[in-house]
């Protein structure tokens, strides 16, 4: 005699949804595809970004190089890796000179080049002092931006025998960063408008360092010590 209580048979839930995933295994799969395929494009697709172009060297340049049209290209940059007094018009370069050494890819700006821009970011008060050193060949170990003690050396006079100790040499300005080195190259055009700069270095000097440096090369020879 069958029990009135006792109704259908309740399959556990679990083998319920086991037995839905083996009826719908292929479209579980297609599925899983699918959606591991987004994903990956998602992760690769680089996010839309504004770009600027500055120009840049498209060679290795050494410092008082003369820009010239294939030692020069254009690059995108996002604007926050735009650096400051950067370029955007490559004809405007042409026939400028570096200041200092730059590597290919690298942007140029205001502080890359002979001219004022020499003195962005020295403190206010800062000048460009011309300086002729007596031994042109001693540029050769100078590079923009090193820190030299510049000293004065009295060419001997009638008076010499008599007061020796004004013709010892004596130091004229401490710890003054060297900002352009002359190449020596006739012709050049370059920004003190001499026709040749052998032995020619620009330094950035406070106002007194600036007043003893000046008048003082035609009384005189000059030369430097290297400083830390």
């Amino acid at each position: 005699m069958r029990n009135p209580s006792s109704g259908p048979r309740r399959i556990p839930a679990p083998r319920r949804v086991r037995s839905w995933a083996i009826r719908h295994r292929r479209f579980l799969a297609a599925a899983s595809l699918a959606a591991a395929a987004s994903l990956a494009v998602y992760q690769l697709t680089p996010e839309p970004a504004e770009r600027t172009a500055v120009v840049a060297a498209s060679a290795d340049l050494p410092a008082g190089a003369t820009l010239e049209r294939t030692q020069l290209t254009t690059v995108q940059l996002p604007p926050s890796a735009v650096p400051a007094g950067s370029y955007r018009d490559l004809t405007a370069l042409l026939g400028r000179r570096l200041a200092t050494p730059l590597r290919r890819g690298q942007a140029l700006n205001d502080t890359s080049l002979t001219g004022p821009g020499l003195l962005a970011g020295t403190p206010p008060g800062t000048t460009a002092v011309p300086l002729r050193m007596a031994d042109p060949s001693s540029l050769r170990i100078l590079s923009p931006g090193q820190l030299i003690d510049v000293v004065f050396s009295p060419e001997p006079g009638p008076e010499a025998a008599r007061d020796p100790e004004d013709q010892e040499p004596r130091l004229l300005a401490r710890r003054v960063a060297v900002l352009w080195i002359g190449q020596g190259e006739k012709g050049s055009g370059s920004w003190l408008g001499a026709e040749e700069s052998p032995g020619l270095v620009v330094v950035g000097a406070t106002p007194s360092q600036s007043r003893a440096l000046a008048g003082v090369q035609r009384q005189g020879r000059l030369s430097f010590v290297l400083v830390r």
